[in-house]
């Protein structure tokens, strides 16, 4: 099992690299770099692999609506060269919020969008001329539209890998079902590891069933804030942000009956409770929303707690899959904390 850290999205990206290069020293493998509508995330990237030696740089993740499949291409072939053939393409297709309103690009077909381009930057990535008939993404732009003169290019550099690990951000059941067939790993969002089979289980069965042997095995992507302490008021405390952490997701993102996160929070079996969530938090009754969540369930999506509890919450990630812990260190100690989990890994 390896260790991640998923970096804030909106943060400051030079603060970031000094905690990264440290991170990196205590035992971090993986380094997620998160975009949404702040900075974008492959400036970074490329910061962070002139300053790191060992880990790997993923974005986490870039959407596959606002930049153009060969342009993602370039993007990750790129990364992958200045990194040393450390890079990790995270895609996932957002929400209609962003992509529509950030970036003015009509949110259709994401799944199939996401399909396209990973087929794209494989073919890219392998020196291959893009020639391609999709449904989303047509190469070169056909007979018809704009000058006429499009032809099939491929890459002129010979990128560092002719495979970068493509990894997918996805909660419905068919793109998580299409992540477990096509994506070297998967990287869902709120998990709680007692409760994933019982939610995900049948469509990672579907997709596995259709997987290529040369993808070997799906990497899963997932755990939560980390504070190894004994201190209850410091649990509690520390907590009480990843509460209100969940109440935004649950509650906040999207549009009331476009919300994938209040969806998944049903999916899991709280219903009642995700719609109670989203009616105080889209009132203002922020607080009030958090509140409304069980403690243990809180506590089983992170990792805070004494040895004993953050051990046994590896395990309950390890039983249901992870095999990229991805944390974001939070007590007193941070670099101690990495570094007493690394060893337990090891």
């Amino acid at each position: 099992m390896k260790i991640a850290n998923f970096l804030s999205y909106d943060g400051n990206p030079r603060e970031a690299a000094e905690r990264v290069t440290a991170q990196e020293s205590a035992g971090v493998d993986v380094v997620w770099v998160a975009e949404a509508y702040g900075y974008d995330s492959p400036t970074l990237m490329g910061y962070l692999a002139a300053v790191t030696e060992r880990a790997e740089i993923g974005s986490g993740i870039i959407n596959v609506f606002s930049r153009t499949p060969g342009a993602i291409a370039q993007t990750v072939a790129g990364l992958d060269n200045v990194s040393g053939g450390r890079a990790i393409l995270g895609l996932g297709a957002s929400g209609p919020q962003v992509i529509e309103g950030f970036h003015g690009v009509p949110y259709d077909k994401p799944l199939t969008r996401i399909r396209e381009v990973i087929d794209v930057v494989r073919m890219a990535l392998r020196r291959e001329p893009l020639a391609y008939d999709g449904d989303t993404v047509t190469l070169p732009l056909p007979e018809g539209q704009g000058m006429g003169l499009g032809k099939p290019l491929k890459l002129i550099n010979r990128p560092e890998r002719s495979s970068v690990p493509i990894f997918m951000a996805s909660l419905g059941q068919k793109s998580v079902a299409a992540c477990a067939e096509i994506a070297d790993g998967w990287i869902p969002t709120l998990f709680i590891p007692e409760r994933a089979e019982r939610v995900w289980g049948e469509a990672l069965a579907d997709g596995r069933s259709s997987r290529a042997d040369d993808l070997g095995t799906l990497d899963v992507v997932a755990g939560g804030m980390l504070a190894i302490t004994d201190d209850p008021d410091q649990q509690a405390a520390l907590l009480q942000k990843a509460r209100a952490n969940v109440a935004l997701y649950v509650g906040g993102m999207g549009a009331r009956d476009k919300n994938f996160y209040n969806d998944l929070w049903t999916d899991y079996g709280f219903g009642d409770e995700a719609e109670v969530v989203q009616d105080l938090y889209l009132s203002g009754k922020k607080d009030q929303a958090a509140a409304q969540f069980a403690d243990d369930t809180i506590r089983r999506m992170n990792l805070v707690g004494d040895e004993a509890f953050v051990r046994e919450r590896i395990e309950a990630n390890r039983e249901a899959e992870v095999s990229i812990l991805s944390v974001v260190p939070a007590g007193p100690d941070p670099l101690g904390d990495l570094e007493r989990l690394k060893s337990w890994l090891d």
